[in-house]
C-alpha cells in the first residue's frame, strides 16, 4: 500500500502517522494488556474523587472525618483570583492556548533538559489527568510497565489522549477547578480548602497574592517547599511564583516588591480534627455501620457521606469531664494500694511470676523477633530491656520518657480503665458514648468491644424472671447459707455463694430489700426457684446478646457482658417492658445532600407494663432500703432536688477485678465499668475495689453535672407512676434499726433543698450500715 507513494519522504512520513495512530489506538483500547488502563469518556464526565466523610453530633457540630485524602472541595467562584493567577503563571502560561496538550512547552522542555535544565513540560490539563485518574498508578500500568523507556513514553501519551478527552468535556474553568480540589499540598492536605485551612486558617477566597504563591509553589515538591519544615526554600520558592505572576501581568510592580518583601506567616490555630480522627465515638460509627456500607456499596473513607448521630454534646463533655476527674482520683488510690508491689496476682493474691514473659509474647513484634534472632531467648530478652525515648499517656498529659519494653508494660498494665454509655429509652438514642480513657493509648473501646463480668449488676434479671413468673416485691426470703447442687457439662457440682460481708444475719428479707441491699444467699434462693436457664432467657429476651452459661451462679453475673448490652437490657425496665435497638445514627446524606438512609427506631414489647414498674420500684430500693448499695450517691447533693429519684445497682465481680455501676433516672439510663484492661490487675478489697467506690462515683458527677445544667434537656424528677394497674403487693417499707452516732458519721451531708416538707430522707434514717455490697 505504501509502495504506491513515490515520494520516499512523504511515504515515511505517512508510516510513521501510521504507527502513531495504531500506538495511540492499541494505548486506549489496552491491546493484549500491554498499556493498562486508560479512562474513557463516561468516566472523564463522571469523575470518582475521594472525598472524606463527616460525622456529626445530634446538634450538627462536627465529630470527626473519615478520609484517605483529607480533601473538601469548593468551587471556582470560592477561589481567591490570586490561586489561579498564581498557577497559571508558575506551571502553565500557555493554558489559555491550548487544547489540553503544548507541544510548544513539551519540545522546549526536552531541549532544556539536554542543556541541564531540567523543566517540566505538562500542562495542568496533563497533570490534573494525572492525579485524578492515577494514570501512573500500578492499577493503570499494562505488562510494558516493565520496559524503562517504553513505559515512560506509554504513561506521557496516556496522560495526552486523557487531557485531550478533559479538554474536551470540561471548560477552561472546570479544569482549574478540578485540580486545585485534587491537588496534594504536603502534611495529608489534598485540595486547596484544606490547605490554605491547614497552611493559614483562612478560606480560599481570603487567600492573598503571597499565601498563594506560598501554596502554589509547593507543587513542584511538596516535602522539599513545606513551609512548616522547611520555611526557608518555602519563601524561595514563593518568590519565584511571585516573579513569574509579575512575568505575566497578574501582579504589578508594586504589589510584586511589597510581598516579596513580607516574611513567610503562617497561621496553623486550625483544627482539622484529627484528634476527633482518633476518638472512641468515631471508630463506634464506623463499627455501626460496616455492614450498612457493605450492602450498599458505600466507602467511608471515599464517598464525602454526612453522618448524623444521636450524640448529645453537653452530656458527652459532662460524662468525659467525670471520667477523668474520677478516673484520675481512682489512679491514685490504686497507686497508693500497690505502692511499689506488682499487682498482677491470682485471686489468692500470689504474684503471676510470668506475667511479664506472657504479655511480652502477646505483642505483635515477638514473632518478627522470634525469626530474626533464631528463637534466641537471650537475645529475644535483651531487646525488650533495651531503653528507648518514648511518649507515654499520664493523668497529667503526655510525658517524655526513657523506658523499655519490659519498662512499658509494666506502666501500662497498672492504669486503671473505664466504658461508660448512656441511652435514652424512650427515643432509643444513645447519648454517651466514653470508650475508655484515651484513645491514643488505648484503642480498644470498653462499651461494645470489651466484655467484662457484671456481678451483681446482672443480679436483675434473677428478680424480673421472679416477678413476671408469679413472685412480688414483698415476699420474703430468708439469708442463710445456701447449697445448689446442678449439672455442668454432665459433671455434678455444688454451688454455694457467699455473701459480701462473708456471713449470713438470718434476717427474713423482702425481694425489694434483698435486691437494694444486693444479698446473694437470697438472690441464689431466687434463681434455684426461678430455674436458672429462665434466668437466662429473661436476659437474653431483655436485650443481653452475649452467651450466658445456664448454671446457678449467672443471676451473679458470672458471663461476661459489655456495657453496651447491659445499658440496652436496663432500658427495657424504664421503656414500659420494650425492648429496642439503640441507634447511634439517625441518618446519611450523600455529598449531593441526598438522605440515602434513615435508622428509625426498632421495638419489641418483652415484659408487662406491670412487671416493667415493678422492676423500677425494686431499683430504688437501691436508695431506699437499708443497706442499699446505692447510698453513695447521697454523696452528690446537686442529685436530691424536686423530688428527684434514681435507681440503680452497683456491682463487682470476684476479686474486685470489674467494677460496675448501672444508674436510671426517670428519662436515662447509664452504664459503666471500671477496671484495668488485664485481669489479673485489681483492687484487693472493698473499700477501694467495689462498684459503689469505682464506678458509681463517676455516674454520680456525671448526673449531677446534667442537672446543674438548665440546658441539658434534663431536669430533677420522680419516677413515673405505674403506666396500668398494680396487682401485686409492693408498697413494703423495710423496718429500720437504729445505729450509734459513729456509723452515723460516716454518712453524707445533708442537702436541706432534698427534704420534702413533713418527709425524712431516707439518709438520715437511723438504719444498719453494713459492709459495701456488690
Amino acid at each position: 500500500m505504501f509502495r504506491r507513494i513515490k515520494n520516499r519522504f512523504l511515504r515515511y512520513f505517512i508510516i510513521f502517522l501510521y504507527f502513531i495512530i495504531i500506538f495511540f489506538c492499541s494505548i486506549e483500547l489496552n491491546f493484549l494488556w500491554l498499556f493498562g488502563y486508560a479512562p474513557d469518556m463516561n468516566e472523564i464526565k463522571n469523575p470518582v474523587m475521594s472525598l472524606s466523610s463527616e460525622v456529626y453530633y445530634a446538634d450538627g457540630t462536627l465529630i470527626g472525618r473519615y478520609y484517605k485524602e483529607d480533601r473538601s472541595p469548593v468551587e471556582l467562584k470560592d477561589i481567591s483570583p490570586d490561586i489561579t493567577h498564581a498557577l497559571v503563571a508558575t506551571e502553565d502560561a500557555r493554558f489559555y492556548q491550548h487544547g489540553g496538550v503544548d507541544f510548544f512547552s513539551f519540545f522546549t522542555s526536552i531541549l532544556s533538559t539536554a542543556k541541564g535544565e531540567k523543566r517540566g513540560g505538562s500542562t495542568i490539563t496533563q497533570q490534573l489527568a494525572k492525579n485524578l485518574f492515577e494514570t501512573r498508578k500500578r492499577k493503570s500500568q499494562g505488562i510494558i510497565r516493565h520496559v524503562p523507556l517504553i513505559r515512560t513514553i506509554v504513561y506521557k501519551c496516556k496522560e495526552w489522549l486523557t487531557a485531550y478527552k478533559i479538554e474536551h468535556v470540561y471548560s477552561k474553568d472546570d479544569i482549574i477547578t478540578l485540580y486545585l480540589n485534587t491537588v496534594p499540598f504536603g502534611n495529608n492536605s489534598f485540595g486547596i480548602k484544606t490547605a490554605t485551612l491547614k497552611y493559614f486558617n483562612k478560606t480560599p477566597d481570603k487567600v492573598n497574592a503571597d499565601e498563594a504563591a506560598t501554596l502554589i509553589g509547593m507543587l513542584k515538591a511538596t516535602s522539599t517547599y513545606n513551609p512548616i519544615n522547611n520555611p526557608e526554600h518555602s519563601t524561595e520558592r514563593r518568590n519565584v511564583v511571585l516573579g513569574q505572576m509579575l512575568k505575566y501581568d497578574y501582579l504589578s510592580q508594586a504589589e510584586y516588591d511589597t510581598d516579596i518583601e513580607k516574611p513567610l506567616t503562617l497561621d496553623l490555630s486550625h483544627k482539622d480534627d484529627e484528634n476527633n480522627g482518633d476518638s472512641y465515638l468515631r471508630e463506634a460509627v464506623e463499627r455501626w455501620l460496616k455492614k450498612w456500607c457493605r450492602d450498599n456499596d458505600y466507602d467511608l473513607y471515599n464517598d464525602g457521606l454526612k453522618i448524623y448521630t444521636t450524640i448529645d454534646p453537653r452530656l458527652q463533655h459532662y460524662a468525659e469531664l467525670a471520667v477523668a476527674e474520677k478516673m484520675k482520683m481512682l489512679q491514685n488510690r490504686f497507686n497508693d494500694l500497690w505502692g511499689k508491689k506488682n499487682p498482677w496476682r491470682d485471686l489468692s493474691g500470689n504474684e503471676i511470676v510470668d506475667f511479664i514473659p506472657k504479655n511480652e509474647q502477646r505483642l505483635p513484634i515477638y514473632a518478627l523477633l522470634q525469626r530474626k534472632y533464631n528463637y534466641n531467648s537471650t537475645l529475644i530478652d535483651q531487646y525488650f530491656e533495651k531503653p528507648k525515648k518514648m511518649k507515654v499517656f499520664t493523668w497529667h498529659g503526655e510525658r517524655d520518657t526513657t523506658f523499655s519494653t519490659i519498662d512499658s508494660i509494666k506502666y501500662y498494665a497498672k492504669l486503671l480503665n473505664t466504658g461508660m454509655m448512656t441511652l435514652e429509652p424512650s427515643t432509643g438514642k444513645i447519648k454517651v458514648w466514653v470508650g475508655g480513657i484515651n484513645f491514643k493509648y488505648f484503642n480498644y473501646d470498653h462499651v461494645n468491644q470489651a466484655k467484662r463480668q457484671p456481678g451483681s449488676t446482672f443480679k436483675p434479671f434473677a428478680y424480673v424472671t421472679a416477678l413476671d413468673n408469679g413472685f412480688t416485691p414483698c415476699d420474703k426470703f430468708t439469708d442463710k447459707f445456701v447449697s445448689i447442687k446442678y449439672t455442668d457439662g454432665g459433671r455434678e457440682q455444688v454451688w454455694e455463694p457467699k455473701n459480701a460481708t462473708y456471713s449470713f444475719s438470718g434476717e427474713d428479707m423482702s425481694l425489694r430489700h434483698a435486691m437494694g441491699a444486693s444479698i446473694n444467699s437470697i438472690t441464689a434462693q431466687v434463681t434455684q426457684q426461678v430455674g436458672w436457664d429462665k434466668v437466662v432467657q429473661y436476659a437474653h429476651k431483655c436485650g443481653i446478646e452475649s452467651p450466658l452459661k445456664s448454671v446457678p451462679s449467672v443471676s451473679l453475673g458470672s458471663s461476661d457482658v459489655s456495657v453496651y448490652e447491659m445499658v440496652r437490657a436496663y432500658s427495657t425496665f424504664l421503656n414500659k417492658g420494650v425492648k429496642i435497638d439503640p441507634i447511634l445514627v439517625t441518618k446519611i446524606v450523600d455529598q449531593d445532600g441526598n438522605a440515602v438512609a434513615q435508622f428509625d427506631l426498632k421495638s419489641q414489647q418483652v415484659l408487662s407494663e406491670e412487671t416493667a414498674w415493678l422492676m423500677l420500684y425494686m431499683f430504688r430500693g437501691g436508695m431506699d432500703e437499708p443497706g442499699g448499695t446505692s447510698q453513695a450517691l447521697w454523696e452528690y447533693p446537686g442529685l436530691w432536688k424536686k423530688d428527684n429519684q434514681i435507681g440503680g445497682k452497683t456491682g463487682t465481680s470476684s476479686g474486685f477485678v470489674d467494677g460496675w455501676y448501672m444508674g436510671i433516672t426517670k428519662d436515662l439510663v447509664t452504664g459503666i465499668w471500671v477496671g484495668a484492661d488485664d485481669r489479673s490487675v485489681h483492687f484487693t478489697n472493698s473499700d477501694t475495689g467495689e462498684g459503689s467506690h469505682t464506678a458509681l462515683p463517676i455516674f454520680g458527677d456525671f448526673m449531677q453535672r446534667v442537672y446543674a445544667d438548665p440546658n441539658s434537656g434534663y431536669t430533677w424528677g420522680p419516677f413515673p407512676k405505674p403506666w396500668v394497674k398494680i396487682t401485686k403487693e409492693y408498697d413494703c417499707p423495710s423496718p429500720r434499726e437504729d445505729v450509734d452516732s459513729l456509723t452515723d458519721s460516716l454518712r453524707a451531708p445533708i442537702d436541706t433543698e432534698a427534704i420534702k416538707p413533713g418527709t425524712t430522707p431516707a439518709h438520715l434514717d437511723t438504719t444498719v450500715q453494713q459492709l459495701p455490697k456488690n
